[in-house]
């Protein structure tokens, strides 16, 4: 059973078990969507079932599925390996399209830099803390050291504001730092002006804060927006887990013969 939440009204109902999978197009989240969260973000682990069925869905929806990730596009590209997927990395910041093509901003990489030194002394300083960094981007991780949630919090904010063209989101035991202006919701937005997206009803599945802005753009357009775990959400559905996701696509693509 899923949930739907709707200005804060709770309303029991279940997720559809069949679609036209044709006239559907697919962007999926990656951390604690497709793999569960694990203490650093190199430990998770992709399940040869998930592949599977992510190439399954590439299959049935003639290449219409995504990945709309924080990570990188390489590091997707290598923990999904052989299988490689049209990505939104970064929230959106770089792209790469179903052809190959990348999409990517022009933006002036020192503000990120300076913003490394400065967080370096609290890096330094507290074990378990790590400083990860993305193309355009900066993640400060503390899910090894939840405790320090303020301390982390405090640091970036003062950081950053003598960087203006830094912009940040909170995540999961995350707090990441973006050098240009982009979110998911764009990335869909992006993927839905080509084809073979065009035209299609999308469905986006995410589990975090960051995912909101592509839950708000699927809702927009008609589609179906998928909460993954708890914590409050626009997304039309809920659902409990990875396992309970990786299910209902597997329930679709039985009915879809």
């Amino acid at each position: 059973m899923s949930v739907l939440i709707k200005n804060s009204a709770v309303i029991q109902m279940k997720l559809p078990v069949s679609l036209e999978l044709k006239r559907y197009a697919i962007f999926l989240d990656f951390d604690g969507t497709l793999v569960d969260l694990a203490a650093r973000p190199d430990l998770v682990e992709v399940t040869g079932e998930t592949r599977e069925t992510l190439a399954a869905l590439h299959d049935k929806s003639d290449g219409a599925i995504a990945i709309i990730t924080g990570r990188d596009i390489a590091t997707v590209d290598a923990f999904l390996a052989p299988l490689k997927l049209p990505v939104a990395g970064v929230h959106g910041l770089t792209r790469r399209d179903v052809n190959g093509r990348f999409h990517e901003p022009r933006f002036d990489p020192a503000p990120l830099a300076a913003l490394k030194a400065e967080l370096a002394p609290l890096i330094a300083s507290e074990a378990g803390l790590l400083l990860e960094e993305k193309q355009g981007a900066l993640v400060l991780h503390y899910r090894q050291r939840p405790d320090l949630e303020d301390v982390c919090t405090a640091a970036m904010e003062q950081a950053i504001l003598s960087h203006p063209s830094i912009t940040t989101r909170i995540g999961k035991m995350v707090i990441e730092a973006v050098g240009y202006p982009t979110d998911k919701g764009r990335a869909i937005e992006s993927f839905m002006g080509e084809e073979p997206f065009q035209s299609r009803i999308p469905v986006f599945a995410g589990d975090d804060v960051t995912d909101e802005d592509g839950f708000a753009v699927v809702n927009r357009l008609g589609g179906l927006s998928v909460k993954v775990g708890s914590g409050e959400t626009a997304a039309s559905f809920r659902i409990e887990n990875r396992d309970a996701l990786l299910a209902w696509f597997n329930q679709i693509l039985k009915n879809s013969g």
